[in-house]
């Protein structure tokens, strides 16, 4: 199973970096290969920085061993309490430069969950979102298209089931607002088999950069102002806060004492935060709020 997984996420990060730095056409991605104390883990963190059109790319893949799970694990799963863990997996963010370029997340993840003695626990998790700052029907269309072309071959019923796991999940819950227009989300994934699961993981992830390279390159030379930047800069604050205060994975690498450098390249490298800010009446940034974030049926409404 880890040999397997292991091969395909490294070469799907490998693909995934590729394609970014094409569509950037100047930056690179650095390598940092990496290894825990006492072989307790290892990884790849690819980055891109100051780029044309990204101004922060972290695409990161990474196994990690524990004697036991943490808290953001057990607290859902309690039957995983006092087991040892491996997990492996590949999470991405991609903070673009131009504010009418949106910023996507993805993640494709595995665990197995030992005690000696009883059966091994394993499952599959992941999936992908967008985070636009200035919505487009066509965009989120696609986007959410594109999810559930992935999802078709496992079933009628999946796309629907995890397209509302994602609306509920990336909520950010002291703010009464969604991240994003969302995606996909799902996580506990082991029924009908190691094959059938990996199968689905594995066009979860060949998708993403399909549904997001498109998007890029229809915006990236979209001209913009300070006001959009700015713009732009406010609403990263709600990615810091979501991943900071909620997110699993963040919160799963820090309470098993990963690596924070790697843990930490979700955060976009410019921010702002604007004390009672409200976007003016009848604008686009108000048309975010009142029309993108907020869920809806992107794909069969229309």
């Amino acid at each position: 199973m880890i040999e397997q997984i292991k091969t395909y996420l490294l070469s799907l990060q490998a693909n995934i970096c590729a394609q970014l730095e094409a569509i950037d056409g100047e930056a690179i991605f650095i390598k940092d290969k990496w290894k825990k104390l006492n072989d307790k883990g290892s990884g790849l963190t690819r980055v891109l920085a100051n780029g044309k059109v990204f101004e922060q790319a972290g695409v990161n893949y990474s196994i990690v061993h524990g004697d036991y799970m943490p808290v953001s694990a057990t607290t859902l799963r309690p039957e995983l309490v006092g087991r040892r863990f491996t997990a492996l997996g590949v999470s991405l963010v991609i903070h673009p430069r131009n504010p009418y370029v949106p910023t996507s997340h993805a993640n494709v993840r595995f665990f197995l969950a030992e005690k000696d003695g009883e059966v091994p626990i394993w499952w599959f998790g992941g999936g992908f979102d967008l985070t636009p700052y200035y919505g487009f029907d066509e965009d989120c269309i696609f986007w959410h298209q594109s999810a559930k072309n992935s999802c078709i071959p496992f079933g009628d019923k999946i796309y629907p089931k995890y397209k509302k796991w994602c609306d509920d999940y990336f909520y950010i819950k002291h703010r009464d607002e969604q991240r994003g227009i969302g995606g996909l989300f799902f996580d506990d994934l082991n029924k009908d088999g190691f094959d059938k699961c990996f199968a689905f993981i594995k066009s979860v992830g060949d998708t993403y950069i399909m549904a997001y390279r498109p998007i890029v390159e229809k915006r990236k030379d979209t001209v913009y102002s300070d006001n959009e930047r700015q713009f732009q800069l406010y609403r990263r604050g709600r990615y810091v806060e979501f991943n900071l205060i909620y997110d699993r994975g963040t919160l799963f690498g820090l309470q098993t004492g990963g690596r924070v450098e790697s843990i930490l390249i979700s955060l976009p490298p410019k921010v702002a935060w604007e004390y009672k800010y409200q976007p003016k009446a009848n604008s686009p940034e108000a048309k975010l709020y009142e029309y993108y974030l907020r869920p809806k049926d992107w794909v069969d409404a229309n």
